[in-house]
């Protein structure tokens, strides 16, 4: 590097001098560039990052085990940070860099990459929410699990009766079978409570029992209201040693519990089977389907009532009865209901 000609002019400046001015003008043009590039730096981390490229958000999946500069690439591509360069030097300066959490995030328009960096370190995913309806039996649980495209693994098949229905977070990336082990496990929490609460003298003496009452409880309406009497009706029938007379139970005996598109036929109901209640006395050997806990509620605890018959009232809900004749005026009422319907569909 050549001096500036013009300090040789000035007296007194020796060649030593001359350099030390030199040095000192390029250190200060140093320092201010990288004022500037620093001042930069911090706006680009702490000011509003970009618009998103596709809607109001970004979602972005950091793998596990990605490295640092994979992951700030990643984010850059996507167009959630400015600056791939910027991100990875604030997670090295700031600690983070050691602690990122791998996952799925979404990104609002415009968040700023100190969000961004903080999301990801804390990590705070993206948490899906997947609904189990009550009723469902284990075979049904198991395909719809099969079928989130989220999700990993394979998806087994627990016993009938040993989920709670209800809704669940999940991840992306999480596995099929720890998604059902949680279903299981909130059963098993679920059950244990009530049981501990149970009506005395109810008429079964283990909790499973009563899972196989609430399922079917939980088939026979799907009105919420009616559970505690349908829980009563069954009750108060195994107390006396009537047999319950249930079609879900049958139906289960056929299909597994998948719908026949029709009524049950005369020929169904005559044929034995371990789930005919029409024929066999006290429980089915399983429960029938997966009870919510609004249903084993119900048969833990039913209201008093001295029904023993319900049949649908046409309403979409049923007719209780206590005695058999008054049972008969309700089921020639839902017969009128039916060829009235079959009329009206007729014309």
């Amino acid at each position: 590097m050549s001096l500036d000609p013009r300090l040789a002019k000035i007296p007194g400046v020796t060649p030593a001098r001359r350099w030390v001015v030199v040095a000192l003008s390029a250190a200060g043009t140093l320092a201010a560039v990288a004022l500037i590039a620093l001042i930069w730096a911090l706006w680009t981390f702490n000011g509003d990052g970009p618009i998103s490229l596709h809607g109001s958000s970004t979602t972005v999946i950091v793998r596990r085990g990605a490295s640092l500069g994979e992951v700030a690439s990643s984010l850059e591509r996507a167009g959630v940070v400015r600056s791939a360069a910027v991100f990875a030097a604030a997670a090295q300066v700031t600690g983070a860099a050691r602690e990122l959490k791998p996952g799925e995030y979404e990104f609002g328009s415009r968040s700023p990459m100190s969000a961004v960096l903080l999301a990801i370190r804390n990590g705070d995913v993206v948490r899906h929410m997947l609904t189990i309806p009550e009723g469902y039996t284990s075979e049904m649980v198991a395909e719809t699990l099969q079928k989130m495209p989220t999700l990993t693994g394979e998806a087994p098949q627990a016993p009938e009766g040993a989920i709670l229905p209800d809704s669940y977070q999940y991840e992306n990336g999480d596995d099929r079978a720890a998604v059902l082990k949680r279903m299981m496990d909130a059963r098993d929490q679920t059950l244990a409570a009530l049981w501990a609460e149970r009506q005395p003298n109810l008429p079964f003496t283990i909790p499973e029992q009563a899972v196989i009452l609430a399922s079917i409880v939980e088939k026979e309406t799907g009105v919420a209201t009616e559970r505690p009497k349908v829980a009563a009706v069954f009750v108060n029938r195994l107390r006396l040693g009537m047999r319950l007379e249930s079609d879900p139970t049958i139906i289960y005996g056929i299909s597994r519990g998948r719908p026949l598109g029709r009524g049950l036929r005369l020929t169904e109901v005559n044929t034995p089977s371990p789930y005919n209640t029409y024929l066999i006395p006290g429980l089915p050997p399983t429960p029938i389907a997966n009870p919510g806990r609004a249903a084993l509620a119900a048969v833990l605890d039913p209201p008093q009532s001295d029904a023993l018959f319900f049949v649908a009232d046409g309403s979409g809900g049923h007719a209780f009865a206590a005695t058999y004749n008054e049972h008969l005026k309700n089921v020639a009422h839902w017969r009128d209901v039916q060829k009235a319907r079959a009329r009206e569909a007729a014309k």
